[in-house]
């Protein structure tokens, strides 16, 4: 795929969002822009944690399904799911019917109100990892670096599971605490501005 490629008013962007209308707001809206609400943290790293070895776009089709099936994402409910719930999410087509990443999801939001407890937030947490400008790669140009490596291994230590260093880097970019849209993106400017007016938690 081309690196930029033009939407629906013409002007380029980065050529993975061009494909549907969805991604392309997704991308124009959302991707790269900074996320200080735990709530959405918490929810993109589920979504991450289910991408792992699909396609974002099929879990963007399937965003509004999966905050019914997980009651919005909210830890503390989540973290009461028992075998039934499970039994009954493997039953819903509506999303992604992995035993093994529902369960991780799970054990997740059983173990968000230590990290908040400790930490804070889960922002708080998430933002000290953010790099320095001169430990940026290209945009682009790597799926795995040191602060999703660092990151990965840090949720590892404390039980967290789907965390690895590729879905950390994918879950980094989407939050905003690497803005990897490429320089000549329409969304670069816009999400470099949101950026700087950002106050880390």
């Amino acid at each position: 795929m081309s690196r930029l490629l033009p939407g629906p008013d013409g002007g380029q962007r980065c050529g993975w969002c061009v494909g549907s209308p969805d991604y392309v707001a997704y991308h124009d809206t959302e991707w790269g822009f900074p996320v200080a609400e735990d709530r959405r943290l918490f929810e993109m790293l589920c979504l991450e944690g289910f991408q792992a070895g699909l396609s974002w776009r099929t879990i963007l089709a399937k965003r509004e399904n999966f905050r019914r099936a997980f009651h919005g994402f909210d830890p503390a409910r989540m973290a009461s799911f028992d075998e039934a719930d499970v039994t009954r999410l493997m039953q819903d087509a509506g999303i992604v019917r992995h035993r093994g990443k529902i369960a991780a999801m799970i054990g997740n939001a059983r173990r968000y109100a230590d990290l908040v407890a400790r930490e804070g937030s889960l922002a708080a947490y998430i933002w000290r990892f953010e790099p320095s400008p001169g430990d940026l790669a290209p945009p682009q140009s790597v799926t795995v670096s040191a602060v999703s490596v660092a990151l990965s291994k840090d949720l590892r230590r404390r039980g967290w599971a789907f965390v690895g260093p590729t879905t950390m880097q994918a879950f980094l970019q989407a939050v905003g605490v690497i803005n990897d849209h490429y320089h000549d993106c329409v969304a670069r400017a816009r999400a470099d501005a949101a950026r700087a007016a950002f106050t880390r938690p």
